[in-house]
């Protein structure tokens, strides 16, 4: 059965830290490519971070590079983002998604077959 959780979602002020947690069934995380979306209020779904978990390639949406990292324990199936630097403009709902780029962009939402039920971040100012 497909399963992603997500945890580690909480208030935080900006310039804080955050790590969120997808702990996903085992036939999900060996399905390639595990990624973050996030969808801020009253906008739609966009691209964070993702993992190719059999060989580690990474991939970041540059709003969030030098300040976020994606990083995989293979022991356990499970991806974190480990979030530094927060703003304001992080505030959203952030996804866990399983599946494989689409067209050739790794962080299109159409290429992730399955997702989580979300976790929220808000940063305040």
């Amino acid at each position: 059965q497909v399963k992603l959780v997500e945890s580690g979602g909480r208030s935080v002020q900006a310039g804080g830290s955050l790590r969120l947690s997808c702990a996903a069934s085992e036939d999900t995380y060996s399905r390639n490519w595990m990624a973050w979306f996030r969808q801020p209020p009253g906008q739609g779904r966009e691209g964070v971070a993702a993992i190719y978990t059999r060989g580690g390639i990474l991939d970041y949406a540059d709003s969030v590079k030098g300040r976020f990292t994606i990083a995989q324990d293979n022991t356990k199936n499970t991806v974190y983002l480990h979030m530094d630097s927060l703003k304001p403009d992080d505030t959203a709902v952030y996804y866990c998604a399983s599946g494989r780029p689409h067209g050739g962009t790794i962080l299109d939402p159409r290429g992730y077959t399955y997702w989580g039920q979300g976790t929220q971040v808000t940063v305040s100012s």
